[in-house]
């Protein structure tokens, strides 16, 4: 997977959840087929910056550059979260509708990223007709600003999230959210002697919040 796209985990599904998912080998193209398909509609919308993939993942099974390790352990839920910037401002697509049933399909969350490629290039299909000028029919899809697009189960909002994050601090903490995420990161990250996974997704939620994650801004 090219730098071009960054895993990255869900912190909480705010989306509607399925209860009856479709097999994900409903879809017979390939993974890379499906990342040529996004890349492509991401390129005719403009797209500024990285396609962020959110799937049920731990932030230990991400590699510094936002690809998934070679052995990671993806969870059980499908459900996956596309956004990036466009011509038409940040945009945000979601959906757990299919899920892998046998072996030899593909995984349901890369099912799920065709689903949301394919439906990309359907609303460009709507452009052929010459009615919509101004990106009408991505509207319904705008990315709500950070504070209010995430969420957690650890957190009511930012100001909740910087909170935590200065207590963490002590006395080293500082009011830029920027600098707190490296700090803490440097102590918290699993690899680190006082560093565990709880720590670490919960700071993860925390600069997510905040919008300060490694990438962001």
């Amino acid at each position: 997977m090219p730098e071009r796209y960054q895993i990255r985990p869900i912190v909480s599904w705010t989306d509607p959840v399925t209860a009856d998912r479709q097999s994900s080998g409903v879809f017979r193209a390939t993974w890379e087929n499906t990342l040529a398909l996004l890349e492509d509609e991401a390129e005719r919308l403009d797209v500024r910056g990285p396609i962020v993939m959110q799937i049920d993942v731990s932030q230990p099974d991400i590699r510094a550059d936002g690809m998934l390790r070679a052995r990671a352990r993806v969870g059980a839920f499908p459900g996956v979260a596309v956004s990036f910037t466009s011509r038409f401002g940040p945009l945000r697509y979601a959906t757990d509708a299919y899920e892998q049933r046998w072996a030899g399909s593909l995984p349901g969350w890369q099912a799920n990223v065709r689903a949301i490629a394919l439906a990309l290039e359907a609303l460009r299909a709507v452009d052929r007709y010459g009615v919509t000028k101004r990106g009408e029919q991505y509207q319904g899809w705008t990315a709500l600003p950070a504070a209010r697009a995430q969420s957690s189960r650890w957190f009511t909002d930012a100001g909740d999230a910087l909170a935590w994050m200065k207590r963490c601090a002590g006395g080293e903490a500082t009011e830029d959210p920027k600098a707190l995420y490296k700090l803490l990161g440097r102590k918290m990250h699993p690899d680190m002697p006082d560093g565990n996974t709880d720590l670490w997704e919960r700071l993860d939620a925390a600069a997510t919040i905040l919008g300060v994650r490694n990438g962001d801004g």
